[in-house]
């Protein structure tokens, strides 16, 4: 892109559950009803970050953790109302609420990022995560 995701990443903070996806195979930016996926993650994660987006970074974690997340855990709800609870796969979450998210901590170092913009205050925090260096 030429505008350095700036413009997508504009639409993502307007979109309630907006945020950028990492993982080992690339990104994905994930706004209104679609997505923009890349591989060239550097950019786009600092750009995300100082605009205030929320970030999940899963590529230090252990892949078995992330690959049970993604078969029994729930998809993210973008652009729309998440299901009521229980959350689990093939339903659909809030961002902040995610099992994705709060089961992937065990073991991983936290950082928190604030997101700015007109979403609800429960979906204004995520976690990212690194691997713990402990």
């Amino acid at each position: 892109m030429t505008d350095n995701y700036g413009e997508t990443i504009a639409k993502a903070l307007a979109t309630q559950g907006g945020h950028l996806f990492i993982g080992r195979g690339g990104f994905s930016l994930h706004f209104g009803s679609g997505w923009l996926s890349g591989y060239d993650c550097a950019p786009v994660k600092a750009a995300a970050i100082a605009a205030g987006l929320p970030v999940i970074d899963r590529r230090m974690i252990d892949f078995g953790k992330v690959a049970d997340l993604a078969i029994r855990g729930p998809m993210i709800a973008i652009g729309k109302p998440a299901d009521p609870p229980p959350w689990r796969a093939l339903s659909y979450a809030p961002l902040a609420r995610s099992p994705r998210l709060t089961r992937a901590r065990r073991g991983a170092e936290r950082a928190r990022l604030r997101r700015l913009g007109a979403a609800p205050e429960s979906e204004r925090a995520l976690w990212a995560f690194r691997r713990s260096r402990g």
